[in-house]
């Protein structure tokens, strides 16, 4: 298992700024009292939507998730936010966020549109090594996130990827982010000592 406190200083030292919180709730109360008064884009996430913190934000922002109205510019819209909020599949403790996308909205609106990022990231997506990393991510993210779709590709029936080529693939942008991407003014990293999402 990773070093939580030892991935916080690496990840700094590449430039990402870090918070740290021993719940989801309290990262849900940094995020609904910091991001007040801003355009907001989510990129689909369990772990936003198990944070409740939608409705909160809906308050005071203006919040553009296809996953709450599937209009079809709502991607596009999320991506040109003043922030974008999602989470992260996997972080290296050396300091690598990996992700993993189907259509590639959110890992592009990551890198570059978005004035601000902010990633919430629970412990279980913390791995020693990239090498575990990955095999993380394929062996828990994307099957549940497939079976979560009620998606027939051969990771949802077996419970891990096997590097299919079904039309229904989800897993057909892979990312690592080695330092803030030079686009974005600020990428911010909520560190959450809980497990969250997949």
């Amino acid at each position: 298992m990773a070093d939580m406190e030892k991935t916080g200083k690496n990840l700094e030292g590449r430039g990402f700024r870090v918070h740290r919180f021993a719940s989801g709730a309290e990262a849900a109360e940094f995020l609904v009292q910091t991001l007040h008064g801003t355009s907001i884009g989510i990129g689909g996430s369990v772990t936003i939507d198990t944070l409740g913190v939608y409705d909160r934000l809906c308050e005071s922002n203006e919040v553009f998730w296809h996953w709450k109205n599937h209009a079809p510019e709502t991607r596009e819209r999320a991506g040109k936010a003043e922030t974008y909020l999602c989470s992260a599949n996997g972080v290296s403790e050396t300091g690598e966020i990996v992700n993993i996308d189907g259509t590639g909205n959110r890992v592009a609106s990551m890198i570059f549109g978005p004035k601000n990022v902010a990633l919430i990231i629970g412990k279980n997506k913390f791995t020693e090594t990239m090498d575990e990393c990955m095999d993380r991510i394929k062996a828990v993210a994307c099957a549940k996130n497939a079976q979560r779709l009620g998606l027939s590709t051969p990771c949802a029936v077996a419970g891990r990827c096997t590097d299919c080529f079904s039309k229904e693939r989800i897993c057909s942008v892979t990312t690592i982010i080695e330092a803030k991407p030079g686009a974005i003014s600020e990428m911010h990293l909520i560190l959450v000592d809980e497990v969250l999402g997949y």
